[in-house]
């Protein structure tokens, strides 16, 4: 095992969004049964997903909660000379009112086209809960890895306030930070989720993690972090930013 494949492992599941969920197959028992899903992470830093009640892999899990998220680089050449990551999870569906209500503020911000699934389609959510992590990042890296989740600390209201403000009154700032980080500029960039390692952007219909130059643990950390990257004129390494 180790501790130093745990950053990049996370940093891995925060910037992709998608991956192929396993699932033990109900209909052919002793198969498993891989179908893409989209992802974010939940206030915990676990894969929240919505899948409809009637698909195969929801009766799998409905069956038998035990999974794997496979997650791999997009747009890779060579698949083996990048990073993936297999997490081993049980997944459990939302059922308090609450808990689904946060869920769907957080997804919808992410997916917003599947804010019709929830009701129109009966679509549910359920929370990857990780198990153990199973982390390659290139050729004779390989790692088991315990613990990659980290929990948001501004997840709920703080993490909401910041991306509306942001929206609303930095636009500017926003596009500097798709500018200075050669992210597609296809359609107007709105922020979507702040985590302490940094931010989700959407653009069109796209979604792109991007690295802050060190970690932010408090909403002053975030303000700071977000005014430097906007006066800045290449991303600062984390050297850059403590000098």
């Amino acid at each position: 095992m180790s501790a130093n494949a745990a950053r990049p492992a996370r940093e891995l599941l925060l910037k992709e969004y998608r991956g192929v969920l396993s699932t033990h197959s109900k209909s052919m028992p002793g198969f498993p049964f891989g179908s893409v899903v989209p992802y974010c992470l939940d206030a915990e830093g676990r894969p929240l997903i919505l899948i409809s009640r009637i698909a195969q892999h929801t009766h799998n899990l409905q069956k038998d909660p035990k999974c794997s998220l496979l997650v791999g680089e997009r747009g890779a050449e060579d698949v083996q000379a990048v990073g993936r990551l297999t997490m081993l999870a049980e997944a459990e569906k939302l059922g308090d009112s609450a808990a689904i209500a946060a869920a769907a503020e957080r997804y919808y911000r992410y997916f917003p086209e599947s804010s019709q699934y929830h009701s129109a389609h009966d679509f549910d959510f359920w929370v990857l809960k990780p198990v153990r992590n199973r982390y390659i990042g290139g050729f004779g890296a390989i790692h088991w890895v315990d613990q990659v989740s980290l929990a948001n600390p501004f997840a709920g209201k703080v993490e909401i306030s910041m991306v509306e403000h942001m929206n609303s009154d930095h636009a500017n700032a926003i596009e500097h930070y798709v500018e200075l980080s050669g992210l597609p500029k296809t359609a107007p960039a709105k922020l979507v989720g702040i985590d302490s390692e940094g931010m989700h952007l959407r653009i069109g219909d796209g979604i792109h993690w991007l690295a802050f130059p060190e970690p932010c643990n408090t909403s002053t950390q975030v303000r700071e972090a977000l005014v430097l990257l906007a006066h800045a004129q290449e991303w600062p390494t984390v050297e850059q930013a403590k000098g």
